[in-house]
């Protein structure tokens, strides 16, 4: 899926300042006699909270920093505000667009006409197939998916579960990083179903990653296995928690291991009170960093050299991308996403759960 530099490489390059810059001779990029602005679009405020509390909290510091000008708008899962909030950035004379896309149609529509417009394109944190973003950057989302089959093939051995009922909570069906997570936790999950190791249960997507329809799917995923699920491989935090509620109701909380990612203020709290069993943490600071080094460049009409690309597997093209590592979260070091900054102990060590922060070492 990826070729040239490792990873980890990258964000070293990132954090050296080692990008390299060059001219921008495409003739799409022509930013530099106009004065530098930058668009971005997130999706929604409700699959995960990392939108409003991280993401836009990053990218504001970068580009305050930079002394660029600067646009940040949340389409809130509206494909049609979506479009209307991208069409009022170009008419507002955005120079770099950096969208997260509800979904590739939306996108590709979005980028083309960005493009069409002579502004620059980047993808952040979803790829948009078949699209024409100059840049794509994210988390290496496959190994996210490792994290996660990996972490609760952990917890199940740790509970000592012996042919283990995994049910599967999966992301989006319209987010190629949902189709990433699965391949990622497949990898280690298929080869366990296929030797009656595990056995598979139901497995679903979640629509535009909707808590609450999670929590109704998870509910019949439960009848469906008549009580018998002993593992959930959740994609995310948000879905996580929504089983969480209902194993909750039937009194099964604590007893069957729950993944998740985004390392949330209530994902962190699930994992300290036994709930969940572990998270993915991704740097967002770092991720956000990234993308605004590439934005501020192309909207003064510059290109950057990420020294990777990740291929469209729609559109056919290698994309220059900058992929960061994630790290798996489980009880004994929730301390270092605190230490990291992403959220604080104030926040995750409120009221009931500040004697369990300083038995996990939160200080």
């Amino acid at each position: 899926m990826r070729k040239g530099i490792l990873t980890i490489a990258a964000v070293g390059l990132l954090t050296t300042g080692g990008l390299t810059a060059c001219s921008d001779d495409s003739g799409d990029g022509g930013a530099a006699a106009k004065t530098p602005k930058i668009g971005v679009i997130l999706p929604d405020s409700k699959s995960s909270a990392r939108w409003e509390t991280a993401d836009r909290r990053f990218l504001e510091e970068a580009f305050k920093a930079a002394g660029v000008q600067y646009d940040i708008q949340n389409a809130q899962n509206d494909k049609t505000a979506f479009q209307t909030i991208a069409d009022q950035m170009i008419t507002s004379g955005v120079t770099a667009l950096m969208i997260v896309n509800l979904d590739s149609g939306t996108g590709k529509a979005v980028l083309d006409k960005a493009k069409s417009q002579g502004v620059a394109t980047i993808d952040y944190d979803r790829l948009t197939l078949g699209g024409s973003a100059q840049y794509y950057v994210s988390f290496d989302n496959e190994t996210v998916g490792k994290l996660q089959g990996e972490g609760l093939s952990k917890c199940l051995t740790d509970k000592g579960v012996k042919n283990p009922v995994v049910s599967y909570l999966n992301g989006s069906p319209t987010d190629n990083n949902a189709t990433l997570f699965k391949a990622g936790y497949d990898s280690v999950l298929k080869p366990k179903f296929d030797s009656k190791e595990y056995v598979k249960g139901p497995e679903d997507a979640v629509p535009a990653w909707d808590n609450a329809q999670a929590a109704t799917i998870f509910e019949q995923q439960l009848t469906k296995a008549n009580g018998k699920i002993d593992g959930v491989l959740a994609a995310n935090d948000g879905l996580g928690n929504a089983a969480i509620s209902i194993l909750k109701k039937n009194k099964l909380n604590g007893k069957v291991p729950v993944t998740g990612q985004d390392a949330s203020t209530e994902g962190l709290q699930n994992i300290l009170v036994g709930d969940q069993c572990m998270t993915v943490y991704k740097a967002v600071r770092e991720e956000a960093k990234a993308a605004s080094d590439l934005a501020i460049a192309l909207a003064k009409g510059e290109k950057k050299d990420t020294g990777q690309t990740v291929k469209d597997p729609e559109g056919g093209r290698d994309v220059p991308s900058v992929l960061l590592t994630p790290k798996a979260i489980y009880k004994e070091n929730v301390k270092d996403v605190i230490a990291d900054g992403y959220v604080t102990k104030e926040e995750v060590c409120a009221g009931a759960y500040a004697k369990l922060c300083a038995d996990a070492g939160i200080s």
